[in-house]
C-alpha cells in the first residue's frame, strides 16, 4: 500500500501520509516521514513544511484518541514523498484516493523515542540525519536546563529537524518559524506502537515517518480547518476516522489543482488527492490540491466535479457525516 507523509516548508517540515492503493480516502495507508507539519520546520515525507516544527495543534480529536500512522523546526520534511503507516482503521471512503508520498524509512535510529531509553541527561529524538529537511533518524540529544512542558515555548538549535531543542524528555519542539527557531512543545505519545495513547485533551496519536515520530496532535474539523496558527486540518494517517492539524508546508504554492506529494503541502481546505479527480489537475503529477466540500452545501468550482462523499454511505464517523471533496465522479 502507498504511504502517507508530511513536510514541512522551506525552512518547513514535511509530514507523509499515505493512502491505500485502492485510491479511496481512509484506506489504510502509512505515514512516513512527515515532518510534524511544518511546525518543526522540517518536514518529512508526505507534506512540506517549514522548519517549523510540527505544532500541537494538530486536530480536534478528542481528548485520549490514539491514531498510528507509520511512517508522517525549521520546517523539516519527512523522507520522501509516501508513509509507511496505515490508518487505525481501513475505512472505505469514496473512489478518490488521497495521495500517498513514498515512504524515505531507512533512517539510523540510535534509541527508542517510546521508552525513552538515553542516558540520564539526555532524550531520544526525532532528526534528519540526510540532510532533506524531514525526520527520518532517531538519537540522544542533551536535555536543556528547566525544559518546556506540553504548550510551553521553545526553540530549536540550528533547525527543526536538528533533533535538539529546549522542551523535556519525552516532548519535541514543533510548529517552530523558520527565522527565529521558536515553536511550541508537543508530547510525544506513551503506550506502545500496537497500544499507542495520548493523555493531552483534544489531541491524538499520530506515528508517522517510519514511527520516527510520535505526537499528540490536536484534532480538527475539515470543513471549518479550526486548527491554530494558520495550521492544515486534514486526514489522520493512523486513524480515517479522525483529522488532525499539521504544519502548511504550501509555501508559495498549493492552491487548487497545484500539483503536490505531500499530505501538508496544499492551502487550508484543500488536500493532496490523485490528479485523475480534476481535468485541471496535471494527470503525470503525484497528486493534486483539491478542497474538502460540505454535502448538504456543495460548490465545486472544477469543470463537471462534483462534492463526492469523503465515506460510504454509513461508514462516516459521527461529526463527519457532511465531509466530502470535490472531484470527478468515477
Amino acid at each position: 500500500m502507498k504511504k502517507f507523509s508530511l513536510v514541512s516548508s522551506l525552512l518547513c517540515s514535511a509530514l507523509m501520509f499515505g493512502c491505500g492503493d485502492d485510491g479511496k480516502p481512509g484506506a489504510s495507508g502509512t505515514a512516513t516521514n512527515p515532518t510534524t507539519n511544518n511546525t518543526n520546520g522540517n518536514s518529512s515525507d508526505g507534506t512540506d513544511g517549514d522548519t517549523s516544527t510540527g505544532s500541537a495543534s494538530d486536530t480536534d480529536t478528542t481528548p485520549g484518541t490514539t491514531t498510528t500512522a507509520s511512517s508522517p523546526g525549521t520546517t523539516p520534511t519527512t523522507d520522501g514523498p509516501t508513509s509507511d503507516t496505515a490508518p487505525a482503521t481501513d475505512t472505505d471512503t469514496t473512489d478518490g484516493s488521497f495521495i500517498m508520498p513514498p515512504d524515505g524509512g531507512g533512517g539510523t535510529k540510535e534509541c527508542d523515542p517510546w521508552t525513552q531509553d538515553c542516558p540520564p541527561g539526555e532524550k531520544c529524538m526525532p532528526y534528519s540525519g540526510d540532510g532533506d529537511n524531514s525526520w527520518e533518524s532517531l538519537k540522544c540529544t542533551p536535555v536543556m536546563e528547566n525544559p518546556g512542558q506540553t504548550g510551553d515555548p521553545c526553540t530549536v538549535e540550528g533547525s527543526g529537524v536538528s533533533g535538539i531543542d529546549s522542551c523535556d524528555v519525552g516532548h519535541m519542539c514543533w510548529n517552530t518559524d523558520p527565522d527565529t527557531g521558536e515553536g511550541t512543545c508537543v508530547r510525544f505519545c506513551s503506550g506502545s506502537p500496537d497500544a499507542p495513547s495520548c493523555d493531552v485533551p483534544g489531541t491524538a496519536c499520530t506515528i508517522v515517518n517510519d514511527g520516527v515520530l510520535i505526537l499528540c496532535l490536536p484534532s480538527c474539523d475539515p470543513l471549518l480547518q479550526n486548527c491554530p496558527g494558520g495550521d492544515l486540518c486534514i486526514p489522520n494517517p493512523q486513524n480515517s476516522d479522525s483529522f488532525i492539524c499539521v504544519l502548511d508546508a504550501s509555501g508559495e504554492e498549493g492552491q487548487e489543482f497545484d500539483v503536490c506529494e505531500y499530505a501538508n503541502a496544499c492551502d487550508p481546505g484543500l488536500y493532496c488527492f490523485n490528479s485523475e479527480l480534476a481535468t485541471e489537475c496535471d494527470p503525470n503529477a503525484a497528486g493534486c490540491c483539491l478542497p474538502f466540500c460540505d454535502l448538504t452545501a456543495a460548490e465545486c468550482t472544477g469543470a463537471n466535479a462534483e462534492c463526492l462523499a469523503l465515506y460510504e454511505e454509513g461508514m462516516a464517523p459521527p461529526g463527519l457525516e457532511n465531509v466530502g471533496f470535490c472531484g470527478l465522479p468515477q
